[in-house]
């Protein structure tokens, strides 16, 4: 399975992005998918999710500012970030976990960067 993320760049605080990841391959009906996003120094946070039962948790620093959704037969999964603030700057990074098998598979795009500055 291959993860392209997009959507990434330079906004000031107060802009918007989305971001698109689009899922390709051998990939599986049952599946979960979420943004995650690293800052030099920091651990990796989630951001937002889709559950393997289509549940969407977001992480607590959202603060209804971002918004996830996923078009299902095109496998793609989308990132509305509005009122972006400088915390925000990271590098944001697809993720995937198919369910297949009595198994869990794991993948990881490549990352989009967003940098909020003025």
């Amino acid at each position: 399975v291959q993860l392209q993320a997009s959507g990434g760049g330079s906004v000031q605080p107060g802009g918007s992005l989305r971001l698109s990841c689009a899922a390709s391959g051998s990939i599986f009906s049952v599946n979960a998918m979420a943004w995650f996003r690293q800052a030099p120094g920091t651990q990796r946070e989630m951001v937002a999710e889709f559950t393997k039962w289509n549940r969407i948790n977001y992480g607590n620093f959202v603060k209804g500012r971002f918004s996830v959704s996923r078009d299902g037969p095109k496998n793609t999964l989308y990132l509305q970030m509005n009122d972006l603030k400088p915390e925000d700057t990271a590098m944001y990074y697809c993720y995937r976990k198919d369910y297949a098998f009595g198994a869990e598979y794991e993948y990881w795009g490549q990352g989009t960067l967003v940098t909020v500055s003025s």
